[in-house]
């Protein structure tokens, strides 16, 4: 059976490689168009994003249109065999637009309204802005959707940010009205006003939070924050809908850039192909930095893999260094190919990068691209890039093909929200995407596939799913848990589960809420730590995962009680040492782990999700003893698995294979019994399934 899923586009039926690309910058420079055609070619460049800051370019003033440039660059890729995704260029508008109808420009929190500038400084829900992107997304469609050099929309780029003017406040209280049957009682009760006497008598009243006005009413601030990502994807939709009808077959996508204000989870839903933008600070620090970055690289790579269940693409990456983070390191020797595989490691069918020459001027003029301001091929990071594109272009056959995971991880964004807007045990952060890596980390490590799934998510396919601070919990999606665990699933939960419902109420009755009855403990406190106290865990003899050791614990320690789980680690010290730290509950034909704590020392994780993953039958991509720092990940085509070696752990390794027999995808050469990888090295295998 085939395991492959349908490719980005038939009309190329290799990986992508590309970069984000301004040819409207070098118009005055004829000469740099048709040099950065021959380097394109020279790099194993396939594929370039155009258009995507190119709205005064297109319209440079009102009703005037130029494609002229656009034609000319287009047709001079289907001489060169480059293929392009075309954006709609409405993440940054002309000035012109803002002088005229300064409507477009979004108002701040504070009810000031914004100067043009900068990007995605626009309100989405302006009608004029609306009408606008809508006439010039449709006049690129008729021109060009049928373009033999264009294989997908880009829609925008890095959709964020949020507006809080007359349009979007009249917005959201009808948003409100739908959600709570145009009833302000419903409302009240949700968000608990009667607290400060804040209950609303009409809907006039209600208001985006301020911090000269409301902000401490969470199921508000959720609201809030729930309007603005539904809004962001209305306008996603918006721009959609004015392209889509002028060739219905090409793809549609949206770069994503972890931005806390939109739930990606919705706005996967509308789209065809999924793409995210990344950039690791890497050699930022020296202990721990590359292993911890990678894990933090890869659990995003998987997490936007998993939200259509298929193939991704890597959008955006830089090449070299970038322009904005607080030190910018450049790239040691292999960590460009090592980075930029790891995505198609985990997924992805194309590495591009931001971007493909350096802007002359303004912000981002020392921003990293494959061509420097000297403009040949005689750098280190063109070298690098075109090794990457001799990569790609040998794995052809991977395209398409997939990722499959017995093991997922739920992260909300809901319940990020949530977290984020709590006040109590512990204001000074409770790092909430801290607390999912180190759960990620360990599975990682040890090169186990994991999907990034949502609460609402179908839990069926997994063997083991792992929730990590699911602070905001419907009873709902806890019956769901409850019911995957009692038909033979393993479950995992932490501190600071179940506290709260969908709007933002704590759950009567005790914690953990409606997970109470699956982990079989009934949390009575939940203390904050500060970063000078220690506390631990020490694991009970002959406990059932058979695990032993004392485990430093700090920051958030639980005291619960025990309502049918077993302790198989209680806390070390403290008035509550000796109270359970670590249990697991047996429920139907499942089981059910809660950590109360949260334990500092990493090689805590490797050791209980090893001995978790055994008694669960969790399979490896490669079964072998992986060193510190060195992972490998699998795609599958239902006949041959494709290995990914890689090594972050910033010494030379060598890896013990299990002894079936692996071919090099690189070399096509057979694999001795011992692999060997150098610093920042990876390998490509090859087996049969």
């Amino acid at each position: 059976m085939s395991m492959k899923c349908p490719p980005v586009s038939m009309k190329v039926p290799a990986m992508l490689h590309g970069a984000d690309y301004s040819p409207e910058q070098w118009l005055k420079y004829p000469e740099i168009l048709r040099e950065d055609l021959r380097l394109m070619k020279l790099a194993g460049c396939n594929v370039m994003s155009v258009g995507i800051f190119s709205w005064v370019s297109f319209e440079p003033e009102e009703g005037v249109f130029t494609f002229e440039w656009m034609d000319s660059l287009l047709d001079s890729f289907v001489e060169n065999g480059i293929y392009a995704f075309l954006a709609t260029p409405s993440a940054s508008r002309p000035a012109w637009m803002s002088e005229k109808y300064p409507e477009v420009l979004r108002v701040e929190s504070n009810r000031v309204r914004n100067l043009h500038g900068h990007r995605h400084n626009h309100c989405y829900t302006s009608p004029i802005y609306r009408e606008k992107t809508a006439l010039l997304n449709s006049k690129l469609a008729e021109r060009y959707s049928q373009h033999p050099a264009v294989i997908g929309w880009h829609i925008s780029n890095e959709f964020g940010g949020e507006c809080h003017c007359d349009y979007c406040q009249s917005a959201f209280k009808e948003w409100l009205k739908v959600k709570y049957d145009n009833s302000l009682e419903k409302l009240n009760h949700a968000w608990w006003a009667a607290f400060w006497s804040h209950t609303y008598t009409s809907w006039e009243q209600i208001e985006s939070p301020a911090p000269h006005g409301e902000t401490q009413v969470h199921g508000l601030n959720l609201d809030w924050r729930r309007f603005v990502s539904d809004q962001t994807i209305d306008f996603c939709q918006h721009e959609i809908d004015s392209v889509r009808s002028y060739n219905p077959e090409l793809p549609i996508t949206t770069n994503m850039h972890m931005v806390d204000s939109i739930d990606y989870r919705k706005l996967a839903k509308i789209l065809d192909v999924i793409s995210w933008d990344v950039y690791p600070e890497w050699h930022y620090t020296e202990e721990d930095d590359d292993v911890r970055l990678a894990a933090w690289t890869a659990m995003h790579h998987d997490l936007f893999r998993t939200l259509k269940q298929k193939p991704f693409l890597l959008m955006e990456s830089t090449p070299s260094l970038t322009n904005w983070q607080s030190v910018s390191k450049l790239k040691r020797p292999g960590m460009h190919k090592l980075s930029s595989i790891q995505a198609v490691a985990h997924g992805s069918d194309s590495v591009q990068y931001f971007q493909w020459r350096k802007s002359r001027g303004s912000s981002e003029k020392f921003h990293g691209a494959v061509v420097d301001h000297n403009g040949h091929e005689g750098t280190r990071v063109f070298q690098d890039v075109a090794e990457v594109g001799k990569t790609l272009a040998g794995l052809s056959e991977l395209v398409g093909t997939s990722t499959p995971a017995q093991t997922a991880i739920i992260y909300d964004w809901d319940n990020r929200w949530a977290i984020k807007d709590a006040q109590g045990i512990r204001n000074s952060g409770l790092r909430y995407e801290e607390t999912v890596l180190q759960h990620y980390r360990a599975l990682w490590e040890q090169g186990i596939s994991v999907d990034v799934i949502g609460s609402e998510d179908d839990l069926s396919a997994y063997k083991l799913i792992i929730a990590p601070m699911l602070y905001l919990i419907s009873e709902e999606n806890g019956q769901r848990i409850e019911q995957y665990v009692e038909q033979g699933g393993t479950l995992l939960a932490t501190y600071w589960s179940g506290i709260v419902g969908e709007t933002d109420l704590c759950h009567l009755g005790g914690f953990p809420g409606p997970l109470r009855k699956t982990l079989g403990i009934w949390a009575e406190e939940t203390e904050g730590l500060h970063s000078r106290d220690l506390n631990g865990v020490v694991l009970q003899a002959g406990n059932a995962l058979e695990l032993s050791g004392d485990y430093d614990a700090h920051e958030i320690a639980e005291l619960i009680h025990l309502e049918g789980a077993e302790a198989l680690g209680v806390y070390r010290s403290d008035f509550y040492a000796g109270r359970p730290a670590l249990t697991v509950n047996k429920l139907g034909e499942g089981e059910a782990y809660h950590l109360a704590t949260r334990v500092k020392d990493p090689a805590f994780y490797v050791a209980l999700y090893t001995a978790i993953a055994n008694k669960a039958g969790i399979s490896r991509s490669l079964d072998s003893d992986l060193p510190a720092g060195v992972t490998a990940q699998l795609r599958t085509d239902g006949e041959n698995d494709y290995i990914f070696v890689q090594n972050f752990s910033g010494s030379v390794q060598a890896i013990q294979l299990d002894g079936q027999e692996y071919t090099d995808m690189e070399s096509g050469a057979f694999v001795p019994e011992v692999l060997n990888l150098t610093v920042n090295g990876l390998s490509i295998l090859k087996r049969k399934r």
